[in-house]
Formats: C-alpha cells, sequence, structure tokens
C-alpha cells in the first residue's frame, strides 16, 4: 500500500505549508500529494505550484469537479501538467451535487449523473489518446456541439499539443454501488470516500472483483496523539459539515452514505441539526465509532495496529489527510 498527502483545499486563504508539507512527504518517499476544490481555491492551480517545487512525487487532484469546466479543458489542464511535470499527474475527477453544481457553478445537476459522468470520461480520454478529432454525441456532452442554439458551423478537432501520455490516470470519486460499478469499468481508480477497511461491502459487489492494477485510494485523517477523543474532533469537524450541510436536507450524498453505513439515525439528526443552525451540536452528534473507523488516530501503537485493517483489504493508495509531520513520518515508518 502506497502513501499520498492529501492537501484537500484552501480555507479563507493559501497555507504557506502545503509546499513544504508536499517536499517533506516526497522526502519521505510518499508516493502522491493530491489537492482539492470547492468553492474557492481550485485544484489544478495549486498542484501546479507544488510541482514546481518537487522532482519525484506524483500529482493527483481529488478532486477536480467536473461541473467547473468542460472535459476537453480538464484534459488540457491534465495533459499540462504531465507535461511540465514530467509525467506525474494523475487526474481525479468528482461529479459533487446538486447544491453545489447548481448553486456555485450556475449549471443544471444532470438527471442521469452516470451518463453525464460516463460522457465526461469517454471526451477526455479522446483527448489524452490524440487519435482523431474528439467526436460524441452525447445527451450532456456532444463535440461538436449539436444544440439548439448552436451555429451549426462547430469543427470537430483534436488537440494541437501531443499529450505525453495517452494512459494518464483517470480516477473517480464514487459514492453509490452503481456510480462505484461503473466507475471501475470506466476508470484507472477510485478515490473512495469514508472508506471502512470493516464495510468494502458497503459500496457494492463490484469492489470484490476489481481489475489488475486498478486504484483504490481513499483519503483518511492521520494524527498521532495519546487521546483519541480529542484525535477524532477535527474528523468529526469534517463529517459534521459535510453530511450535515454539504447538501440539500432531501438529497445528500454523504448523508446517504453514512445511513447505508449504519448510522441512518445518527446521519438524519447531524442534518436536522446543522440545517438549523446548531453546527457545533452537529458535530458533537457525529459518533466518534463512525469517526474512528474511517480514520487512523491515537498512540502510535494502535495506529501500527488498525493500519493492518487498511493493507488487507483493496486499497492501493492511503491519501493521507494530516498537517503533522510527525505523524506523516510515523505512517512512512510503519508502512515502510
Amino acid at each position: 500500500m502506497r502513501l499520498g498527502l492529501a492537501l484537500g483545499y484552501w480555507g479563507r486563504g493559501p497555507s504557506p505549508d502545503h509546499v513544504p508539507l508536499a517536499q517533506e512527504a516526497e522526502r519521505l518517499g510518499y508516493d502522491s500529494v493530491w489537492t482539492a476544490e470547492s468553492w474557492g481555491s481550485d485544484a489544478f492551480t495549486a498542484l501546479t505550484w507544488i510541482a514546481a517545487r518537487t522532482s519525484t512525487i506524483r500529482l493527483g487532484t481529488a478532486v477536480a469537479q467536473m461541473a467547473a469546466r468542460s472535459p476537453t479543458t480538464t484534459a488540457m489542464h491534465a495533459l499540462t501538467l504531465d507535461h511540465l511535470s514530467g509525467g506525474r499527474m494523475m487526474l481525479g475527477l468528482g461529479l459533487s451535487g446538486p447544491q453545489v453544481v447548481e448553486g456555485w457553478y450556475g449549471r443544471p445537476f444532470p438527471k442521469s449523473p452516470l451518463t453525464a459522468t460516463r460522457e465526461y470520461v469517454d471526451v477526455v480520454r479522446q483527448v489524452l489518446r490524440r487519435e482523431g478529432p474528439v467526436a460524441l454525441d452525447g445527451r450532456f456532452h456532444s463535440h461538436p456541439y449539436s444544440g439548439p442554439d448552436g451555429t451549426g458551423i462547430g469543427k470537430a478537432l483534436k488537440p494541437i499539443t501531443h499529450p505525453l501520455r495517452a494512459d494518464l490516470p483517470v480516477l473517480l470519486g464514487a459514492e453509490g454501488p452503481k456510480n462505484v460499478a461503473q466507475t471501475i469499468r470506466i476508470a484507472d481508480g477510485w478515490l473512495p470516500l469514508y472508506w471502512s477497511p470493516s464495510r468494502p461491502d458497503v459500496y457494492g459487489e463490484a469492489v470484490a472483483e476489481l481489475p489488475e492494477g486498478f486504484l483504490v485510494a481513499p483519503m483518511a485523517r492521520v494524527q498521532v496523539c495519546d487521546d483519541v477523543s480529542e484525535g477524532l474532533l477535527p474528523v468529526k469537524a469534517m463529517l459534521g459539515f459535510y453530511i450535515g450541510g454539504m447538501g440539500h436536507a432531501a438529497r445528500n450524498f454523504h448523508a446517504d452514505l453514512m445511513a447505508r453505513m449504519g448510522y441512518e439515525e445518527e446521519a438524519r439528526r447531524i442534518q436536522e441539526l446543522f440545517l438549523s443552525g446548531r453546527q457545533q451540536e452537529a458535530v458533537l452528534a457525529v459518533p466518534d465509532a463512525f469517526a474512528d473507523e474511517i480514520s487512523l488516530v491515537g498512540p502510535r501503537e494502535r495506529i501500527a495496529e488498525r493500519l493492518e485493517l487498511w493493507r488487507k483489504g483493496p486499497v492501493t493508495d492511503l491519501l493521507v489527510l494530516s498537517p503533522d509531520r510527525r505523524t506523516l513520518r510515523l505512517l512512512a515508518e510503519l508502512n515502510s
């Protein structure tokens, strides 16, 4: 199991520690570093900044949001950064949810998310292969554009720049069993959310039969500390925000996943508290047991023991969310 450093997206401003953390991870032998985006900083600019200050560590987006860019634009970002970094780029994509897609990007959330994702990946693959002009008569993505409000004179094109790698890895963030099954069919890897090494069945039967070389790269908060309950507070804060506020009360993919993992009553309670303005209560309502099973928190011996559970399953890359250099070093030692 390889280790990756997950930096996420910026808060109120850029973190001065992201580049030093990436350099430390590279020195420690971490395989990859990952940036993300929500409705603030973008994933590609921050990753390019890191690429210019590292030399061997692989570079991934976990995730770049599909609604933010057309698939050809996303492919341009990926092939450009792949060239500039000497072939270190991995493209992680996610569809997000209706609240973000419609509220932030001002675009309709697709009525058929699976079809929209499949078409998006198809176009990205066509750009990277550069076997001919990009052509797709899709429901959500058509190349050339053929909608009723177009001119009708669009021309099918292939990229001027020759991509460095036709097989640049494409990974997808997916939660529901159908979405996960499609991800395994059309992508090179999967970025699971809230991965629990004891509950792989939550994501569907397809997880039991993964193709050879397929990447499974969940993100997990890791922290070395004496007090487990205290160490779980950042995990609970994240869960409270995503389960309570990252989505509508009637349509929240994060809450639905928590419910499938056996915490349905707790998930609905977190939503209720968060959406009524009681955010701190929502965080405290996150069960320690749930936060614990999707993270690695506690003394060295506890982390070492629990890390074995992650190694035994299908995880190929553990993306470590931790701003603590001591923790990064310990995990490198335990995983060597």
